[in-house]
């Protein structure tokens, strides 16, 4: 159904008229012709009929009737053909519309209205569309009643009241023989309906007393009316909404700490957001939010390098949060000595805030990135080389920082180094021609061997634990046997592990062939658990430069060549990996 032309129809009908006055005689005898100025099919929506209840379509030329202006319609056929409309008691005219009481599929399509008056004429094409009905007629679905035509919204404060009226009643009590009446639904429930606060006013207006949230929603109304003698009627629905109430205040306001100036930090030289945020109570008026650079708007400045966005967030009252950010592309010094306010404002009132602009400090993103990666890489390095030459890290911290045991046991200790072993061949072998050369020879350490620098005829026990008492490290040899009882290994072990208690001697276990666990005596398993293990691996080992030699030093007392200029012999001596 077409609603109500617009106001400037009278006006252009007038102007049009006024017009035609001008015009020369000819014009006349074109109209006399069927000649009309053509202004084509309306640009709106067409105009929604439900299958079998009324409805209209009104001329967009033609608002009130005017003496000399009349109005006919057509309906195009084939060929651009347009006939007559065959009026009846179903499809008639008055002075505006073109009814259809009741409406069927088949009236659907454009139609033709002429407009003239005795020396001008204009056509406009109006398309008419019916909607068929549902397969039920009083179906409801989704708590919605069938119907053609868009809601009219209707606002309603809070805590007050307002009054529903049916859209289009007065069109339908321009041709009913009687007065129409009204059926009100909420949802797909028909009046009376649960809530007190609702009642009917005047047979065919809906009052709400006092809104409440839940009275919110579509409202539909049915409008009967008789014509001829028939029964008809056609469906509209109002979408009511709850607003705030108008007892609070309407005046806009700028949402920031009040009494403030809006911060912000900007960088020179990139791109800058000044945000600003609006709230907007309800009001049914225009509501505007806005930026000033120097008192002058965002799109009234010549410089394209300012430009506005702007966001809306609805609250469920219909009370707006508008967020208006300006846009300074390529922020330049000069920027900082302007002046940037906030404006926001309606018909109640208006606020202003001004934007205060700090710079912030350029950061050396690039600089800052490199060295903090070259610092990340030397740690890395620095953490893969100690993983690597750890031994050779923790020697060469010993050589200058190590504790002086040469100078704590003066006239104590004779040896730096005691060797026990099982007295056997190849152990013995191994202790003569490998473990004493490179101790003595190639290091140059005082090594004490019991067959080799006991005195003949002593006793074996006494001088045993004498040689013991005066070395600063029991260095052991481990093997198969090793410490079976009653051996002179055996009490070499006791006699350590007694000084590593007293806390004058250190021993240093050198594992020369694997040993089962079970074969080891008390005092070995004991002197385990406190001491670390170095494993002679044959030939891998023989090399002064080896891992085991590199433990092995680690062990041992720092000698006093190493403190007083001996550098380049502990470099020659750690070597190459």
């Amino acid at each position: 159904m077409m609603s109500s032309p617009p106001a400037f129809g009278t006006i252009f009908i007038s102007t049009l008229l006024f017009l035609s006055r001008l015009l020369p005689e000819p014009v006349a005898s074109a109209t006399a012709g069927s000649v009309c100025d053509d202004s084509g099919e309306s640009s709106s929506a067409p105009v929604s009929v439900l299958e079998g209840e009324s409805g209209w379509i009104s001329c967009p030329l033609f608002s009130h009737p005017s003496p000399g202006l009349s109005v006919d319609w057509y309906q195009p056929k084939e060929g651009d053909e347009e006939q007559p409309i065959t009026y009846s008691s179903r499809v008639s005219r008055d002075s505006q519309h073109l009814w259809f009481q009741p409406s069927v599929l088949t009236d659907s399509g454009p139609y033709v209205c002429l407009v003239r008056n005795s020396s001008s004429c204009w056509k406009w094409s109006v398309r008419l569309q019916v909607l068929p009905q549902p397969a039920t007629p009083a179906a409801c679905h989704h708590n919605r009643l069938p119907v053609a035509q868009a809601a009219s919204p209707v606002v309603v404060p809070l805590h007050m009241g307002g009054v529903l009226q049916c859209p289009h009643l007065e069109q339908a009590a321009g041709v009913s023989e009687a007065p129409p009446s009204v059926t009100w639904y909420h949802g797909c429930r028909p009046y009376p309906f649960w809530r007190d606060d609702i009642q009917p006013k005047g047979g065919v207006a809906l009052e709400i007393l006092t809104m409440w949230p839940p009275y919110g929603g579509l409202y539909f109304c049915r409008v009967h009316y008789q014509r001829g003698g028939r029964p008809l009627s056609f469906t509209r629905s109002v979408n009511v909404t709850a607003v705030s109430p108008t007892s609070l205040p309407k005046e806009p306001s700028i949402l920031h700490p009040p009494g403030r100036d809006l911060l912000f930090h900007v960088r020179l030289h990139s791109e800058v957001k000044l945000t600003c945020k609006g709230l907007f109570p309800f009001l049914d008026s225009p509501s505007a939010i806005w930026w000033t650079v120097d008192g002058t708007k965002v799109e009234e400045l010549t410089d394209t390098r300012y430009a506005e966005t702007r966001s809306t967030v609805t609250s469920p009252y219909q009370d707006k949060t508008v967020e208006c950010v300006l846009l300074i592309q390529q922020f330049q010094a000069q920027d900082l000595e302007r002046t940037f306010n906030c404006c926001v404002a309606n018909h109640r009132g208006f606020e202003s805030r001004r934007a205060k602009l700090l710079e912030e400090a350029r950061v050396p993103a690039v600089e800052l990135g490199c060295g903090l990666g070259a610092v990340l890489l030397l740690v890395l390095l620095l953490f893969l080389l100690s993983r690597v030459y750890w031994l050779e890290l923790l020697l060469i911290y010993r050589t200058w920082f190590g504790a002086d045991e040469y100078g704590s046991d003066a006239g104590e200790k004779d040896y730096d180094v005691y060797i026990s072993y099982s007295r056997n061949s190849e152990e013995e072998d191994f202790v003569l021609s490998t473990l004493r050369r490179g101790l003595e020879t190639e290091l140059g350490y005082s090594v004490c061997i019991f067959d080799r620098d006991s005195l003949p005829g002593g006793t074996i026990t006494d001088e045993t634990l004498a040689f013991v008492a005066r070395s600063r490290r029991l260095l052991v040899v481990l093997s198969p046997g090793y410490a079976s009882q009653g051996t002179q290994a055996l009490l070499e072990l006791k006699a350590g592990i007694d000084g590593v208690l007293g806390g004058h001697l250190r021993v240093i276990l050198v594992q020369y062939k694997p040993v089962r666990r079970q074969d080891w005596v008390r005092e070995l398993r004991t002197a385990r658990v406190a001491l670390a293990l170095l494993c002679w691996r044959g030939d891998e080992s023989r090399d002064l430069a080896s891992r085991f030699w590199k433990r092995l030093r680690v062990e041992l007392p720092v000698q006093r060549e190493e403190r007083g200029g001996g550098g380049g012999k502990l470099l020659r001596l750690l070597g190459p990996c």
